[in-house]
């Protein structure tokens, strides 16, 4: 499969939600119930998604009719994980007719990439269960589980990860 990875723009936005919604309807039902995917797929906007962000390093995957994945890094990570890292990766979602092509992997290489230049040295990420072995191959270790909750209460366990050393 020929695909490349470049930065996103604002008009990908829309095309950038019909993957995550894929993603996560395709993909999710491997490790979450029904009512638990039908909850994180829940009311995406194509708007909220940090394509334009200073402090956002985001990306998609294409090949020559679509837009197949796309992942986003920002080198300050959030105040919730319970270990010490510089940076996260917030998100990196693969349409399903694309897994196993090695474009998880290659958005990620961009994104830790990114990461270096920044000079950061250490990543962070909270991974759905289904990701967790991708990302243990990246050379991530498991931190602790957590409990997200979305709409209605829905719940699903969330698996922090960290990478102490990207360099």
């Amino acid at each position: 499969m020929e695909f490349s990875v470049r930065e996103a723009v604002a008009g990908d936005a829309h095309r950038i939600r019909d993957v995550h919604l894929a993603s996560i309807e395709g993909l999710g039902s491997q490790s979450y119930t029904e009512e638990q995917v039908a909850a994180w797929a829940h009311d995406r906007d194509p708007d909220e998604y940090p394509i334009d962000s200073e402090n956002t390093y985001f990306v998609v995957a294409e090949d020559e009719t679509a837009v197949i994945g796309f992942g986003w890094m920002e080198p300050d990570a959030g105040e919730y994980f319970q270990t010490e890292v510089e940076g996260e990766i917030t998100a990196i979602y693969i349409h399903p007719s694309a897994t196993r092509h090695g474009v998880g992997s290659r958005i990620y290489t961009e994104l830790e990439a990114q990461a270096i230049r920044q000079n950061i040295d250490s990543l962070g990420l909270w991974a759905s269960r289904n990701a967790v072995p991708f990302y243990e191959a990246q050379g991530y270790e498991r931190v602790t589980d957590h409990r997200h909750e979305y709409q209605n209460g829905i719940e699903i366990t969330l698996v922090e990860m960290e990478k102490q050393s990207i360099r």
